[in-house]
């Protein structure tokens, strides 16, 4: 790619960038939220046009009308917001686009083959929409690895997997490499691009900063080449730990159970207790009831048994507003579904839970001069990159839609935070400042329930790490006394030591 220019009306998000890609190789490509990563690959997977600048394959100039061009020439990506139909199977979508008729069993043969293959098993006969953020991901990295792609780009591949997976992952790209194609690993993980890639190309404010071998550069000076700046995060070194108050209890959800979206037992008695200024990871594979257990304590899903207390009231359950004014705020995985209203605007979306109340309304009447003042205010604060207050959701990158709904949430004044993957996509400089905003709210006496993929992240942040295998609580651990190797075990249902107090 040579020259790559692509603008939106407010915004240039490619300015002449140039990508080189080997046969054989797995390229990184990092930036912050916001630097062109994505729209460099859109570019190339034909969903965009670029206004200035060449793509070549194997030397020969093409231009992509469609992904179907795309798709056609090798070239297949893993999208950071997935393309699946929701109504369809998981065989269904994963045939999406394939000529000639669709044969059911086929199709669900090569879903459960490829699963099994690559280590990312989903049901081919379950619906998208039933599926969790995580398992959907492995339908879209299924569906490309079933169209044989010479060119293959992920987007954040490894979010919701186990050590162990990522690690099977790793090996399963560095093969694809080793039979000539060309890999391009885009992450926000920087062990992970040290780990698997033979080279980085590194976008900053929608330039490219340069191309580095791998193997002479380091975590450190990579971050750097993002965010411009040196960033240091360290959850032991960077201020002192959040006080517990043991004689406050802000959440208490006692013998739990609800079902998930296909009427199946999703959650199996699970308890968990969060003390004021105390932050409880809960960590496993996507699917083993995390989702669900966010959802009941948050009043988006009715629970069928137990009972879930916010500060001593006993929630009725299945009603968001009810847990909303008891003070719980919720970060859900799904961003864009789920916390945002895509239609509408930043300043609007950042309301959504507070514009029945003064300052924000006066009566019945809103009060527009406020709610935008508020919203500046909080794109300043978050570093949110966008046009202006008035921009819609929809338009704003992954990361950024993550910083509005963050700044919504986290400025909401609750007793307990339910935070579910809420660094996923981010860069290196907005996961240090996320962080920090959990161990803030956590010293505010916010009780903070992490749900995190991210091991690295859960053992850094915790008090207690929750592991739940199978929608149940397999083993509870204290700050300091396990390491990755083993929650990922626990994860996996592989090991399940004994259960701490």
């Amino acid at each position: 790619m040579s020259g790559i220019t692509k603008r939106f009306p407010g915004v240039v998000a490619n300015d002449n960038v140039d990508l080189e890609v080997r046969a054989g190789e797995v390229h990184a490509l990092l930036g912050e939220n916001g630097a062109g990563k994505s729209t460099l690959s859109n570019v190339l997977t034909g969903l965009y046009r670029p206004d200035a600048g060449t793509v070549s394959l194997n030397g020969v100039p093409v231009e992509f009308q469609s992904p179907r061009d795309a798709i056609a020439a090798g070239v297949g990506m893993v999208h950071q917001h997935f393309r699946l139909v929701p109504s369809f199977s998981v065989a269904e979508n994963v045939s999406l686009g394939e000529h000639g008729g669709f044969n059911r069993k086929i199709s669900e043969r090569t879903v459960r083959e490829l699963g099994e293959r690559y280590g990312l098993p989903v049901d081919p006969t379950a619906k998208v929409w039933q599926l969790s953020v995580g398992e959907q991901q492995r339908v879209e990295i299924i569906k490309v690895l079933s169209r044989n792609a010479k060119v293959l780009i992920l987007d954040e591949p490894t979010a919701v997997l186990t050590p162990q997976e990522a690690e099977q992952l790793f090996v399963t790209l560095r093969a694809f490499a080793a039979e000539g194609r060309a890999v391009i690993f885009i992450s926000h993980k920087l062990d992970e691009v040290m780990a698997v890639s033979d080279r980085v190309t590194v976008l900053r404010d929608a330039t490219d900063v340069g191309t580095v071998e791998t193997a002479s550069s380091s975590p450190r000076e990579l971050a750097r080449l993002m965010v411009g700046r040196e960033v240091v995060f360290n959850a032991e070194d960077s201020s002192e730990r959040p006080v517990i108050d043991r004689s406050r209890v802000v959440l208490d959800v006692v013998r739990v159970e609800a079902t998930d979206d296909r009427g199946a037992a999703a959650l199996h008695e699970v308890s968990l207790r969060v003390h004021a200024g105390e932050i409880v990871g809960v960590c496993g594979v996507a699917g083993n009831g995390q989702r669900e257990l966010a959802e009941v304590i948050t009043g988006t899903r009715r629970r069928t048994g137990g009972m879930v207390i916010v500060k001593d009231h006993a929630l009725k359950g299945g009603d968001p507003r009810e847990a909303i004014s008891a003070g719980i705020a919720y970060v859900p995985e799904d961003r864009m579904h789920t916390g945002m209203a895509a239609g509408a605007s930043i300043e609007d979306n950042l309301v959504l839970k507070s514009y029945r109340r003064s300052p924000i309304s006066t009566g019945p009447f809103l009060r527009r001069r406020r709610i935008r003042k508020n919203a500046s205010d909080l794109i300043q604060k978050f570093g949110v990159k966008t046009p202006g207050p008035t921009t819609p959701a929809r338009l704003l990158s992954g990361g950024n839609v993550q910083k509005v709904l963050l700044a919504r949430e986290f400025t909401a004044g609750p007793a307990v935070l339910v935070a579910a993957s809420p660094t996923r996509g981010l860069d290196v400089g907005a996961i240090e400042t996320v962080r920090g905003l959990l161990l803030d709210e956590a010293r505010g006496g916010v009780g903070v329930v992490l749900i995190s993929e991210d091991l690295d992240e859960v053992l850094a942040l915790s008090d207690r790490v929750v592991v739940m295998y199978d929608g149940a609580v397999a083993g509870v651990v204290e700050r300091g006394q396990a390491d990755v190797t083993e929650i990922g075990l626990m994860m996996g249902g592989r090991s399940q030591p004994e259960v701490s107090s």
